[in-house]
């Protein structure tokens, strides 16, 4: 059966939904006002967090850092937590090949494409939607690639503000070029009200991710507090010549929370070892932004 969530009627132009992205965009990325600021180094780039908690931006730079530390590879991180005003940045303008967490981009685009056709998600799309995304189907990513096609994609990143995503052409969504920058707009999006996704767009969204397959609900979550409620999607490809891409974007809401983060990283020789290096740093910044730890 079909989803019962309306992608409601878009009534505002397009000229305006772009600024108010533009707008969205400049938000998430700018420092909370009277934050303090944290920065160490790890393999050379520095780890800047700032938050409006005191002590917190000098302990999640330290720790996640520390949790980095000697691991093979390169690793980029991006955090936000609105409760404590915290945002962090590891390489976050960094390009990687997105491997499946660009599926979450993929849902996005589709929902606001129904949003301008006004109209649901059809029986089909629900199907395919939540193979792609709970099951990280790639059959049902390539069916929606298609539909939605690059002109969608691109006009989806445009609204959000997600510049620094690049497409990849020929079908080879994998390929796309990702930032860890850019996953935490879209992380934003998903939680916040914005004229890009509407209140039931962005539950359908988050509710797949809280169902993903229990055999894939590693990264992110590592950690994370037993009262929070996750979404959560990975993301794994392997390349001959630089290692395991395997990247990891998360959610956390309820019981207190509200924060995100997307944990980027390629060159590890095993798929294993990729998990390990994304969860040592989610661990940390779980560990850390629990309310008994910023106190």
């Amino acid at each position: 059966m079909p989803a019962t969530h309306t992608i409601r009627r878009t009534r505002r132009g397009l000229a305006a939904v772009v600024a108010a992205g533009a707008a969205f965009a400049a938000l998430a990325t700018a420092a909370p006002a009277g934050a303090s600021t944290g920065g160490t180094t790890v393999g050379g780039s520095p780890v800047t967090c700032t938050s409006k908690s005191p002590g917190l931006a000098n302990r999640l730079s330290r720790d996640i850092a520390g949790a980095l530390h000697g691991r093979e590879g390169v690793s980029a991180l991006a955090v936000y937590d609105r409760s404590t005003g915290t945002s962090c940045t590891l390489r976050a303008g960094t390009a990687f090949d997105s491997a499946s967490v660009i599926k979450v981009t993929v849902l996005g685009s589709l929902l606001r494409q129904a949003a301008d056709e006004h109209r649901e998600l059809t029986a089909r799309e629900v199907k395919l939607t939540t193979a792609m995304i709970t099951k990280s189907d790639n059959d049902a990513t390539n069916a929606l690639w298609h539909q939605v096609g690059l002109t969608g994609i691109r006009h989806f990143l445009a609204l959000a503000g997600m510049r620094d995503t690049v497409p990849a052409v020929n079908g080879h969504w994998g390929r796309t070029q990702v930032t860890a920058g850019d996953q935490l707009k879209l992380l934003r999006l998903l939680t916040s009200d914005n004229t890009v996704l509407d209140r039931s767009a962005r539950a359908y969204a988050l509710g797949l991710m809280n169902r993903v397959e229990a055999d894939q609900r590693w990264g992110t979550p590592a950690g994370a507090p037993a009262a929070a409620t996750v979404h959560v999607k990975n993301g794994w490809l392997p390349d001959a010549s630089d290692g395991w891409r395997v990247h990891s974007v998360g959610v956390f809401t309820g019981g207190g929370r509200d924060y995100g983060m997307a944990v980027l990283s390629r060159g590890s020789r095993t798929m294993a070892e990729g998990i390990a290096t994304v969860e040592a740093a989610s661990r940390v910044v779980n560990r850390d932004l629990k309310p008994s730890a910023t106190g």
